[in-house]
């Protein structure tokens, strides 16, 4: 069984509330959930929907084809009538939200004590019931959604995985100044800071967040920063810095359509050269890239160990998609714990030697300049420990699909019944030599992108000197859907 529901309205309306509420029930029933958020960049008015996928088998991805339609307004009947399936339900009609979880969990044949437990935690409890109760009395049930025998499953987005990862990595400060979708991290960080023993802050620029968080890290403080496009674009002179002074600092980049403001409140994987090679001059750094909110978590932890240990910027490479949707897992995150390195000595941004001692000496200046290379050299070696790639699918198979980040769910849900290999990187900077020999056993390669250049391949060529032709890409700031991608992959292997 395997059904899609669209919420949609105007911004304000409540379209967040309905799908959070219905996707923690199902989880609880012991459904798997996909649910993923489009909205405009605006306060109130506009249109903005959610859709919610859920299955008694795992699902990453949502479908382009919907089964019940709940329209807070006349308008979104409209927008989406052409996205029904021949006999989806529509859910309608000039009432408050609540009414239409009630009418919701009449239809999916859910039990109403489900809702009102929920209903229980949040504000203006009666009316709500009152409202929820109409709904549910109105309505026909027209599926039975029995609750399934298995093991708690667990239910987050993107960025309460990346919280996850840096309160149990020993998170001491959290710096970022609000720029979509980074932004809801800071808010869940905020709102544990007491709880956990961390501080939260909120410069007044970039620039100050970058920088604040160097300071706090030249003290021993484990520090982390968030950030968009943008506000990257702004930090990247003291990027450079903390690869001269040996500064370690986690930077969380999460990623949403540029150049420019772009689209703000959208998705695409634009961002991937950027953080490879923002800042001036040679220096190590590590990007990672999670595909899903357990990645997140485990991923955040490593850059962690890895910017303690060696001293060095680690960017935690993100969108908007993969923020704020959410997943659902048979398990928690896995987190690698790291112990605190920095000791508060002399600093300078010159090059140097022994005690913070700038210095113009030739010899002095390029043996600065083989300690970092001798860093990075130990950094492959020891990332190789890691999982810096996963294989999904028939192993064995020579087709070979390639992506990175967000659009692994998709991914796995369109490789379903092909017989393809899915090979996911997880660490583009340092980049695994091991899927050399992927590359070179496959028949037929395709790489699967949310941009329009396809950075990834050029990262492969780069490292590995394989040339991939085939690709699929995406970049009008919407995700993959999972049968969308089933198509674009057949098409491709023919």
């Amino acid at each position: 069984m395997k059904l899609s529901i669209l919420f949609g309205g105007k911004a304000g309306l409540g379209p967040n509330i309905l799908g959070s509420i219905l996707g923690e029930a199902l989880v609880k029933q012991g459904y798997y959930v996909f649910y993923s958020r489009d909205y405009q960049s605006l306060i109130r008015g506009g249109h903005n929907f959610n859709v919610l996928t859920f299955s008694d088998k795992p699902v990453y991805s949502n479908e382009t084809k919907i089964d019940i339609l709940v329209a807070l307004d006349e308008n979104t009947v409209r927008i989406h009538k052409k996205d029904l399936k021949k006999r989806a339900e529509i859910i309608k009609g000039s009432h408050v939200n609540m009414y239409f979880a009630g009418a919701l969990f009449k239809v999916l044949g859910l039990d109403f004590k489900i809702l009102k437990n929920r209903l229980k935690s949040l504000r203006n409890f009666e009316e709500n019931l009152k409202s929820a109760k109409k709904g549910y009395i109105e309505e026909k049930e027209r599926y039975e959604i029995k609750r399934l025998k298995r093991k708690k499953l667990t239910f987050m987005n993107g960025t309460q995985g990346i919280a996850h990862g840096a309160i149990r990595s020993g998170l001491d400060v959290y710096y970022a100044y609000p720029m979509t979708p980074a932004t809801p991290l800071l808010g869940i960080l905020a709102q544990k800071q007491i709880e956990h023993n961390y501080l939260v802050l909120e410069p007044e620029n970039e620039i100050a967040v970058i920088n604040a968080a160097v300071g706090s890290a030249i003290t021993g403080a484990k520090s982390m920063l968030g950030t968009s496009g943008g506000g990257f674009d702004l930090m990247t002179e003291t990027l450079s810095m903390c690869g001269m002074v040996g500064i370690p600092l986690v930077i969380y980049l999460a990623q949403r359509p540029g150049p420019g403001t772009g689209v703000p409140t959208y998705t695409r994987q634009g961002d991937l050269n950027d953080a490879r090679h923002a800042g001036h001059g040679e220096f190590p750094r590590i990007v990672l890239a999670p595909g899903n909110p357990i990645e997140a978590a485990e991923l955040t932890s490593e850059a962690f160990y890895f910017s303690q240990k060696y001293k060095i910027p680690c960017i935690v490479l993100s969108d908007k998609h993969l923020a704020e949707s959410f997943y659902t897992f048979t398990r928690k995150p896995r987190i690698k714990r790291s112990n605190k390195s920095t000791k508060l000595i002399k600093y300078t941004s010159y090059e140097h030697f022994k005690k913070g001692v700038s210095t113009e000496d030739a010899k002095k200046v390029r043996k600065g300049v083989e300690e970092r290379l001798k860093k990075n050299k130990k950094i492959k070696k020891e990332a190789e420990k890691f999982r810096m790639f996963k294989i999904y699918g028939n192993k064995k198979s020579k087709n070979l699909i390639i992506g990175w980040g967000s659009t692994k769910g998709a991914i796995l849900d369109a490789i379903k019944g092909l017989n393809c290999k899915f090979l996911q990187v997880l660490y583009i900077e340092p980049f695994s030599i091991k899927i050399k020999k992927h590359l070179k056993r496959a028949k037929n390669v395709v790489v699967v992108e949310n941009n329009s250049t396809s950075q990834l391949s050029d990262v492969i060529a780069e490292k590995t000197g394989f040339l991939i032709k085939n690709k699929i890409l995406k970049y009008d700031a919407r995700p993959f859907f999972g049968e969308e991608l089933n198509k674009l992959i057949r098409k491709k292997l023919k």
